[in-house]
Formats: C-alpha cells, sequence, structure tokens
C-alpha cells in the first residue's frame, strides 16, 4: 500500500514540476535578446479579457494606456493564445509596416478564413491586390461604382424616410453587399442573392475572440455561416460559366486571365477570398459610417455646414439642368464632408491599424522584437497633442487646407500602411461621402442613447437608428 502512495505521489510531483516548468516558459518566453518589458497573464488565456473589456470608442483601450504608463511605448503579452508585441510608436509602427508583410492574427482566427485564402497567403498577396484594384480602385470607382453606390443609397434613404426610421449600420450594410455583389458576381438570381444576404443573419456579432469551434458559439454559427456563404458563391459562379451567362469584374478578370494562360487563383481561394472581402467590409464600413453619423449628432454645427455643402451640390446641379446622379467631380467637390470624414476616422481609429507576423526578428534600441510574435501597431499619433490640437475633441475643421485625398500619413493611418495599406480606402470614403450627402437632403436626428464603444471592434449596443423625415427644401 505504501509502495502504491509512493507511486502516485511521484506521479503528482512529477506533473506539477511540469506544469510549474510550462508557466515559468510561458511568462519568460525565449528570445536571442532583451524582450521589450510586459507580462504574458495566464497560460492560453493571456490578457485577453482585460484587452477586451469594452472601452469608449474615441478613447485608447484603458488596457493599452495603462500598460504604457506602466511600460512605455512598446510591450510584449499574450493575447488569443497568441505571443504579442504592441506598439503606440508610431515610427516602429511605419517600419514594421514596411519590412513585414503576413497579415497579424491569432492561428486560432486565421483558421477561420481557409489557409489558402489570398489575405493571409504572402505569396498570392500580391495578385489579389492587383484585381481589388481594377474593381476597387479609384479608376473603377469613378468610371463604374459610383454610379451603384448613389442609386443603392438613394434608393434606401428614400424607403427609410417613407418609413420615419432607419438603422445606419443595417442599411450601409445592405448597400455594400448588394454593390460587391454585383461587381464580383455579376446579376444573381434573386433566390441566390437572398441566401447570400441571409448568411449575415446567421453571422455573430462581436465575433473577434478566441475561436473555439463548439457547437453553440459565435464562432461555430460563423463557420458554418462561412460555408453557407462559399457554397451559395461557387455554385452560382460554376453555374454562370456553365450557361455563358456574364460574371462580375472579379470574376471576368480571373477566368479571363486562365483563359489566357496568365498564372492565376483558383476557384476555391477566390471564393474564400471574396468571402473575406465582404466580412471585412461588412463588419468595419457600416460601423463607422455610423459612429461618424452620431458624431454629426452630437455636433450641431457640423451638422449645418454638411447641410449647406450638399444643399449646394444640388442646387448647382438644377441650375445647370444636369441629370441628380452623383458624378466624380461632385464626390471631389465635397471638401467639408470630407474633412468631417478624415476627422471621424482619426478619432475612432483605437485600434491597431498596423497588424503583423513579425517575419523576421527585429531590434527597437535595447529591445528584441523575436520572429514569429503577432505585432499591434495603435495609431497613438492620433491622440498626440503635439500633432492635433485638443485631439480628443471631434473637429473637422482642424482638416481645413490640407490634403484630403491623402489617406497614410506619419501622423495618419486610419487603413494601416505598407503593403498591407487598406486597398479598399477609397471605396470607404467614397461610400461614407454618398451616404452623408443624401442623408443631409432630409430632417434627421439620431437618439441620443446612441452610444459608441469599441470591443476591439466597434459596437453600437444600443443599435444605430435614426429617425428620417422628407425635407420639402431639397428634393
Amino acid at each position: 500500500m505504501v509502495d502504491v502512495y509512493e507511486f502516485w505521489a511521484v506521479i503528482v510531483s512529477l506533473i506539477v514540476v511540469k506544469l510549474c516548468h510550462w508557466i515559468y516558459q510561458w511568462r519568460n518566453p525565449k528570445s536571442n535578446g532583451e524582450l521589450p518589458p510586459g507580462s504574458m497573464g495566464y497560460p492560453i488565456i493571456g490578457e485577453t479579457f482585460e484587452f477586451m473589456k469594452p472601452h469608449d470608442a474615441i478613447q485608447l483601450p484603458t488596457f493599452v494606456k495603462e500598460k504604457v504608463l506602466r511600460h512605455g511605448p512598446v510591450f510584449r503579452t499574450s493575447l488569443f493564445g497568441g505571443k504579442v508585441i504592441i506598439s503606440t510608436d508610431i515610427g516602429l509602427n511605419m517600419e514594421i509596416a514596411k519590412t513585414n508583410h503576413i497579415p497579424g492574427m491569432p492561428k486560432s482566427l486565421a483558421r477561420l478564413f481557409g489557409s489558402n485564402n489570398l489575405f493571409v497567403n504572402k505569396d498570392t498577396h500580391k495578385h489579389a491586390r492587383s484585381l481589388t484594384n481594377q474593381f476597387l480602385g479609384s479608376q473603377a470607382l469613378k468610371l463604374r461604382m459610383i454610379q451603384d453606390i448613389d442609386f443603392l443609397a438613394r434608393t434606401h434613404l428614400k424607403e427609410g424616410a417613407r418609413k420615419g426610421s432607419l438603422d445606419i449600420k443595417e442599411t450601409t450594410s445592405k448597400i455594400i453587399i448588394e454593390c460587391l455583389a454585383k461587381k464580383v458576381m455579376g446579376e444573381m438570381e434573386p433566390e441566390a442573392a437572398k441566401e447570400l444576404t441571409l448568411c449575415w443573419t446567421f453571422f455573430p456579432r462581436e465575433w473577434f475572440g478566441f475561436a473555439w469551434n463548439i457547437p453553440g458559439t459565435g464562432v461555430y454559427r460563423m463557420v458554418k455561416a462561412r460555408n453557407r456563404m462559399m457554397k451559395v458563391l461557387k455554385e452560382t459562379v460554376l453555374k454562370k460559366r456553365a450557361s455563358g451567362e456574364e460574371l462580375g469584374d472579379f470574376f471576368k478578370t480571373i477566368f479571363g486571365d486562365t483563359e489566357r494562360g496568365v498564372e492565376t487563383i483558383s476557384l476555391e481561394s477566390a471564393t474564400e477570398y471574396i468571402f473575406t472581402l465582404f466580412l471585412l467590409a461588412n463588419e468595419t464600413t457600416p460601423a463607422v459610417l455610423a459612429a461618424t453619423i452620431k458624431l454629426i449628432s452630437d455636433h450641431p454645427k457640423v451638422m449645418q455646414e454638411l447641410q449647406r455643402e450638399h444643399e449646394g451640390i444640388v442646387r448647382d446641379k438644377i441650375e445647370k439642368n444636369e441629370k441628380a446622379d452623383l458624378t466624380w467631380e461632385d464626390y471631389k467637390s465635397m471638401t467639408f464632408t470630407q474633412m468631417v470624414i478624415n476627422e471621424s476616422l482619426r478619432i475612432t481609429s483605437t485600434v491597431p491599424t498596423v497588424l503583423r507576423i513579425i517575419d523576421h526578428e527585429f531590434q527597437f534600441g535595447e529591445y528584441t522584437i523575436p520572429a514569429g510574435w503577432i505585432f499591434m501597431g495603435y495609431p497613438y499619433v492620433h491622440f498626440n497633442a503635439e500633432k492635433y490640437d485638443d485631439p480628443l475633441a471631434f473637429n473637422p475643421w482642424r482638416w481645413k487646407g490640407k490634403d484630403l485625398s491623402a489617406i497614410v500619413s506619419r501622423t495618419y493611418i486610419p487603413f494601416g500602411s505598407g503593403s498591407r495599406l487598406c486597398v479598399g480606402a477609397e471605396f470607404v470614403k467614397l461610400k461614407m461621402a454618398i451616404f452623408i450627402h443624401h442623408l443631409s437632403r432630409y430632417r434627421w436626428s439620431m437618439k441620443t442613447e446612441t452610444t459608441l464603444l469599441r470591443r476591439f471592434v466597434l459596437i453600437l449596443p444600443r443599435g444605430s437608428d435614426v429617425q428620417i423625415l422628407e425635407d420639402t427644401k431639397a428634393k
């Protein structure tokens, strides 16, 4: 009996020693040099729960602010099961963005987008950017996309005015999906289009988190929605090819390249890419636009100046006997609107805008940033009082006289930087400007209880409804 007790005592002791060694290794990761200061939290969980606490969307996370005060502008941590370097240093952020090319996300999240996804795959990313630029770049927007966005925004806002209210996020999401689906897939059968839209109703909000694919969880529902969307996309493409129907710009380019013998991407990879494109567009732009509308609603002088600008555009078209449809020249003439968009993007960018996997060991001063770690670069410069006077104030007039077409600089990086600079940046700004144009032609107000929070992604827990009524002065 004593021998049995001794045996189990040895086993338990070995387990405890092994566990203690594992915890020690977790809290003290190996490096060829001195790591940035910080803590790794609990094994696997790390400091994720602290990091993911909701916070005011126009304030940097309390987690980051406290860590910066304690450790300085660069520190280490562990999030979503991965080893992470967080930086608020603009110089380091820009250098990492320029020299590292793999998008930064935990492996658990990367699995959700597919192992061959063009956003994740370094080798095919350049080709994917080229394809995307062909239908989301400035030239494509100018020639084709602006008419579609203008028509859809006008139609949905008119319907909202008829009902007396509309949900900004939901309406924007519909416009984006309808617009992108047409450009990617061409005209779709009503049932397929309905099925594609329906997928988003199964898509959980606040999906950014631990990717445990267990029945009943948000991730499980997301994977089901992803598989369902990809099935609809593939079936539609194959059916169109078999019948000789016209495809959208994206797939026409892919299959055109294939027929010319140019190395291109597979249908599987293309549909994974389209899924990710829809996901990112649908989960970012609607929330950012809703936040912008909230900021406008809270600042009557901004709303008045927008109404003056857009009434002027409509009046000029009437006087010149031109069609009501917006043109690229109209978009470029929306100077104050661009100032509002820039200011909104500046003040709501309280999330990392540089996300990379470090692909080679990097030296930053006395610290070594190991290869394989995730890098999160926050645009702390957006809230630097030396760069922006009263940085926490929403003040579109601060952009007066500045280059409003610039989407990245050393003091402004809402769309990231380097090789992963958001290729859809101009699309986002165009979409926002056209929506604001049509909204400004109505009398509207957002509910006072609307709140803007971040839980990494932008969330509006009390919705984004506006009351909207016809205005007889702006037809």
